[in-house]
């Protein structure tokens, strides 16, 4: 019998109801005749009991003086009151269930308390539970130092886990429940006629998610892709596939029993962004480029959309950290120019490659809406354009339009 991991976010485990569904899952899974190892998130969001950003509150309202070690135990216990309550249900149904902390499941970390990275996992003890015919309940988004510390991966770190434990137990699947109908072409929130993705490569998925789409964490991708693990994106709450990722390379979709040939899969977007522009004093402008990007370094800025030129540089900071970077190239003497109130749009597609026209279809679709691009980059399978904040929307749904994302 072949190994299935299933990870359920905050939502599928927040109500009696959600944790029905949930239940409806793991018994047809069952049933299929898979061994189950189930990733779980801390309950809920920012606000119920036992949210993880509930937690941090807490942290904040009783000192907020609690050194990085002691908030990753605080955060730890968000996602055991999931487990013991799914395993508690199971039980309930005579279906025999033990949980395991993210330690005790073999996750092994780095000391970065907060964002720990994974640096081995060691399944012994979930085969022998399996073996013994047991649901494996896994506390998601959490490890431990070699001192025996507990961690946490940091944001989308239960998906992270799901797949870091896929990978290790060489899985069949693993199946990622959320609150969504798999992978959708664009936001639909913003796009009405945004489309579920059937497939998708993990090249594609993953530009997805670092571009702005937050379905499945980027990390939990690169780790599927480098062990060839299949991942399926569902809904919690229906009984539909989802959507498929795979390493298949091309760009076909299937759709309504074809092929659908597709050079872009989906539109995805960043806001809240800051462009700053440098112009170089004549002479050693390499020097000074490197000055300018050791300085964010220095000072913890995350940089974006990089474009070096001959005379200077440009890239994009995220809005809340603009006023620092600006004062940190300032102490270099430097005049930086900035605006504000930006957003990165990208379209994204396995199939843009090696395919003429692309760039000019972006072009005419946001001009066609007087959209300035204010910069513009590209890689192989990803096309980004910086524009105004109050322009976004339309650039989304017009970029969704042009690439007929929506048949």
């Amino acid at each position: 019998m072949g190994i299935l991991v299933q990870k359920f976010g905050g939502t599928s485990l927040s109500t009696p109801q959600a944790r029905e569904h949930v239940m409806g899952h793991v018994k047809r899974e069952l049933a299929n005749g898979y061994n189950l190892v189930i990733v779980v998130s801390a309950m809920g969001r920012k606000g119920e009991p036992y949210a993880t950003d509930t937690l941090l509150d807490w942290a904040v309202q009783n000192g907020n003086a609690l050194p990085d070690r002691e908030k990753d135990l605080l955060l730890c216990c968000g996602e055991i009151i999931s487990a013991t309550t799914l395993c508690s249900l199971l039980q309930m149904e005579n279906i025999p269930s033990t949980v395991l902390t993210g330690a005790q499941a073999g996750f092994l970390t780095d000391s970065s308390y907060g964002n720990a990275r994974i640096l081995d996992v060691r399944p012994e003890r979930i085969l022998r539970e399996l073996r013994e015919h047991k649901v494996v309940i896994v506390t998601g988004f959490q490890g431990q130092t070699e001192a025996g510390d507990f961690t946490t991966l940091g944001r989308g770190g239960s998906d992270t886990s799901a797949t870091a434990l896929g990978a290790a137990l060489r899985a069949d699947m693993v199946d990622i429940y959320t609150d969504v109908d798999g992978i959708l072409t664009a936001d639909p929130r913003i796009v009405e006629d945004a489309k579920p993705l059937t497939y998708m490569t993990y090249t594609e998925i993953c530009n997805m998610a670092y571009q702005g789409a937050k379905v499945i964490h980027p990390r939990a991708v690169e780790i599927a892709m480098q062990a060839q693990i299949p991942v399926r994106v569902r809904s919690t709450f229906s009984e539909g596939e989802g959507t498929l990722v795979t390493l298949q390379e091309g760009f076909n979709d299937m759709q309504n029993g074809g092929i659908v040939d597709r050079f872009v899969t989906g539109i995805a977007y960043v806001s809240n962004i800051t462009q700053i522009a440098v112009d170089c004093p004549d002479g050693n402008v390499g020097g000074v480029q490197l000055q300018i990007f050791k300085s964010m370094a220095d000072n913890g800025i995350s940089v974006d959309f990089i474009n070096v030129t001959p005379t200077g540089a440009v890239y994009t900071v995220f809005d809340n950290t603009s006023e620092k970077a600006i004062s940190a190239l300032q102490e270099l003497g430097l005049r930086p120019k900035s605006l504000s109130g930006c957003a990165k749009v990208s379209v994204i597609g396995g199939g843009i490659n090696g395919v003429p026209g692309i760039m000019a279809h972006v072009v005419e679709a946001l001009s066609s809406q007087n959209i300035q691009i204010l910069q513009s980059a590209d890689s192989n399978t990803t096309i980004w354009v910086l524009v105004k904040k109050e322009d976004m929307v339309q650039s989304l749904r017009s970029l969704h339009s042009k690439f007929e994302l929506h048949r």
